[in-house]
């Protein structure tokens, strides 16, 4: 684990001796936070597109001590979230060393704690907790049991001997585990309305019931929930009494314009070969398009997880034209798209009255993408010396998922103002490579046959551009 060391400190004498000072969880995100903001530091750094909206909501939900529930659709980084509010801890707690749900040396809350500072005192043993291990999720299902969130007897510890009825007896469940941290519960809605119930003493009066049990076990931590909307789920419902009993509920959104769908893909995607900026931008480009066309049901939203594949995969085509046909350094070009969007349609939910125009839709999409980033991106540049190279009517550019770079290049000579087109798309002359220009040369084509000044023939994964 980066950062600071493990203290030393192994015992309550020597930690009290040290200056450590007791502050909850919700206490110690506070100051954690406060300290960020004064030093101008971002408070969640990854949620792209963010800052303005929803970050500061989480911040206000934060300071004010609130559990929230993040509500939005799919691929909105609701997740994402949660897990990065860890960084707000310190990033080393004390714990009583053997502790099953990590009490605090100076305030132990179980019977067998509470029995073993009174006997050992100053030398009760202290252990260091991380705060990457103070985070802990679950995934809402409808067979999640209160067992499984709060916790339940025991038969093993009964067969030892221990009579039932006795606190000792109890397994808890990930709650209780975690306490003294972070909690996500993802998709709530999806839990049994009776489970819910159980996060009722949790929310507001901070302890846990199990069964039958006299047993009062207080518990530190910060309760963060994710959910979509209702009106699409209809898998449940957040309870009222359980929603009241939340500090706040923040709405996430999708990013709200391209060049932040750039900067996420940018952040989340995995490539497997180079992907140029121009073809980053025609994702995120159909992924918005997406998000507005009427064909799509948008109660299920297109999630940023769409895009993310996109890149990857295209990236994955590259990498594979670069294997079958020995090229180095790949790069993915307009024309590995339309092969891969097929295999993304899983990740879209058409309206009802589009079925069997699956294909067809984002093919559509994916020529308008492609058409607003060439505009946007060689406005006012001179193409004539491409349109002039299919003056005569029998010329033609081949180029497919298996044409290397090399030989579009072959196919097209030396063009006067390809230089200014690498420029324009952020094509650096200094390191420019092959696979960046045939990448760029087919953007061109590509864009050029979309305004209709050039013609194109596609067959058996071939394409021909024309006059």
């Amino acid at each position: 684990m980066a950062g600071t060391k493990r203290p030393e400190n192994t015992t309550v004498g020597a930690l009290r001796g040290s200056g450590h000072r007791l502050r909850t969880v919700k206490q110690e995100l506070r100051e954690n936070l406060i300290a960020r903001l004064r030093a101008g530091e971002p408070s969640l750094p990854g949620m792209v597109g963010m800052d303005d909206t929803v970050v500061p909501e989480v911040e206000r939900a934060v300071l004010a001590g609130h559990d929230f529930v993040l509500l939005g659709e799919r691929g909105q980084g609701k997740t994402r979230l949660m897990r990065t509010l860890v960084g707000l801890l310190d990033e080393w707690t004390p714990v009583i060393e053997g502790s099953e749900i990590n009490e605090h040396p100076f305030h132990p809350v179980t019977r067998g704690s509470i029995e073993r500072a009174a006997a050992l005192g100053d030398d009760l043993p202290v252990s260091w907790w991380h705060r990457d291990e103070r985070y802990g999720e679950k995934l809402a299902t409808p067979d999640t049991s209160v067992g499984d969130l709060i916790g339940d007897v025991d038969p093993t510890k009964i067969a030892e001997g221990r009579r039932l009825g006795d606190p000792q007896t109890v397994h808890y469940g990930l709650l209780p585990r975690f306490n003294r941290g972070i909690f996500g519960i993802n998709e709530l809605p999806d839990l049994a309305e009776r489970i819910q119930v159980g996060l009722f003493n949790v929310l507001e009066e901070r302890d846990v019931q199990i069964r039958g049990y006299a047993l009062r076990l207080p518990l530190d931590l910060l309760l963060v929930a994710s959910a979509n909307p209702e009106d699409y789920t209809n898998r449940g419902r957040i309870i009222t009494p359980l929603k009241d009993r939340f500090g706040a509920e923040i709405r996430t959104h999708y990013p709200e314009d391209v060049e932040q769908d750039v900067a996420l893909i940018r952040q989340e995607a995995e490539l497997a070969a180079a992907v140029p900026d121009h073809l980053l931008r025609v994702i995120a480009e159909l992924t918005s398009q997406l998000r507005e066309s009427p064909a799509i049901d948008q109660r299920s939203g297109v999630s940023a997880r769409f895009a993310v594949a996109a890149a990857e995969a295209v990236a994955a085509s590259a990498l594979r034209r670069g294997a079958i046909v020995d090229e180095n350094d790949p790069v993915a070009r307009i024309g590995d798209l339309p092969a891969v969007l097929g295999t993304l349609r899983g990740k879209l939910e058409f309206e009802m009255g589009e079925e069997g125009r699956e294909d067809e839709i984002l093919d559509h999409l994916g020529r308008n993408a492609t058409a607003a980033v060439f505009r946007d991106r060689l406005a006012g540049v001179d193409l004539s010396p491409f349109t002039n190279l299919f003056a005569d009517e029998d010329t033609t550019v081949e180029t497919g998922a298996l044409v290397p770079a090399s030989s579009l290049l072959q196919q097209f000579g030396r063009v006067e103002g390809l230089s200014t087109v690498l420029r324009r798309l952020g094509v650096s002359e200094d390191d420019v490579t092959p696979g960046q220009v045939a990448a760029a040369i087919e953007l061109v084509l590509e864009g050029l046959y979309l305004t209709r000044r050039i013609s194109k023939q596609s067959v058996d994964g071939t394409t021909v551009y024309g006059s």
